[in-house]
């Protein structure tokens, strides 16, 4: 089993106290029946969404760190037409079990999902994802209802890596350093640096959990913030040529958009845009940022960001993305102006 670096004898008593912690909101019952599918499967299969964040993929591969420990086979993926892991988290250990959605199995007996909000935002693994015979969902989107067979959901959670220490936990296991490298990127994405509304005690309190397996919190920041292709500078500056601010009924709407043939010119992955939505939102003036990205199949992946006035998640939701009240996205298939006209419309009734 996985080394443990604390005291086993106060995770009881931890896990007895969850309200807020992550795992608050979800039934006894339903843990039970997880660990239950867990314990009978000879093969664990798990997936994340498409353009996995630091939560999705560090909670997957923190699981699975444990899971192929408990001596099961192990194979996680996500749906990705271009399969390769954001060059930002390419410091994340455990990516030896990644494999191509080619290559995944096409009916698991167990599937579990990390972070995914909706079926679709499987991507490729939409399919296999529909040909298993149990999937478990794990996740804190207050908008996901829960797609699977079972659901592991607790929308008080600042991040799924929260449930997913839960979960590592219940099956008996432990903190190591790797396993704390991938839980910590998860919770540090997820809060903004500790910076936003869902940072409770139970936040700080976790990451003194992992800290305390001696990770380099300093190393993990500079690969997740203090670094970029020079690319993306060129690409930011005509992101920001073309910002709009505009008046809104519960203050102003700051927004820009990104096209392929702006990255194409300095051949800049898409999953280099994730943090731009970050600078934009930083507008005074501004009580909701949106930043529409252009996919390589020419979608537009949309972003959004709330001060706490505006729902952007009911918002999204609407729109058939989801997320949280203060940060959510879709996917528009719609051109630019179109794709604003029906934001706003939406942003109007939240």
């Amino acid at each position: 089993m996985t080394p443990d670096v604390r005291d086993r004898a106060d995770r009881p008593a931890r896990l007895e106290s969850r309200n807020g912690a992550g795992g608050g909101t979800i039934p006894e019952s339903a843990w039970d029946r997880a660990l239950h599918l867990i314990g009978r499967a000879d093969e664990v299969a798990l997936a994340c969404h498409v353009t996995p964040d630091g939560d999705a993929l560090g909670s997957m591969l923190a699981v699975a760190f444990v899971l192929r420990s408990m001596g099961k086979r192990v194979v996680a993926s996500f749906g990705d037409r271009i399969f390769a892991v954001p060059r930002l988290l390419r410091f994340l250990p455990g990516q030896e079990m990644l494999v191509p959605p080619e290559e995944f199995p096409a009916a698991p007996e167990l599937l579990i999902t990390f972070d995914s909000s909706t079926f679709e935002r499987l991507g490729l693994l939409s399919d296999n994802t529909a040909r298993a015979r149990e999937v478990i969902v794990i996740d804190h989107h207050p908008s996901n209802a829960g797609f699977g067979t079972l659901a592991l959901i607790d929308a008080t959670a600042a991040a799924t890596a929260m449930l997913a220490e839960q979960l590592i936990y219940r099956l008996g296991g432990g903190l190591d350093r790797d396993i704390a490298t991938c839980l910590y990127a998860g919770l540090v994405t997820d809060t903004g640096s500790f910076r936003h509304s869902s940072t409770t005690p139970a936040v700080h309190q976790m990451a003194a959990r992992l800290v305390a397996t001696g990770l380099r919190t300093d190393e993990i920041a500079r690969e997740l913030w203090d670094r970029s292709p020079f690319g993306l500078l060129k690409v930011l500056a005509a992101a920001l040529e073309r910002v709009t601010l505009e008046e809104g009924p519960t203050g102003g709407m700051v927004w820009t958009y990104i096209t392929r043939v702006d990255r194409a010119a300095y051949g800049l992955p898409y999953a280099e845009l994730e943090g731009i939505i970050d600078i934009v939102r930083r507008t005074d003036e501004a009580e909701v940022a949106v930043v529409l990205k252009e996919d390589d199949q020419g979608a537009w992946q949309v972003s959004t960001r709330s001060k706490g006035a505006v729902d952007v998640g009911a918002a999204c939701a609407a729109l058939g993305g989801g997320g949280h009240h203060n940060a959510a996205g879709y996917t528009s298939h719609a051109g630019v102006e179109e794709t604003m006209a029906a934001l706003r419309r939406e942003l109007g009734k939240a």
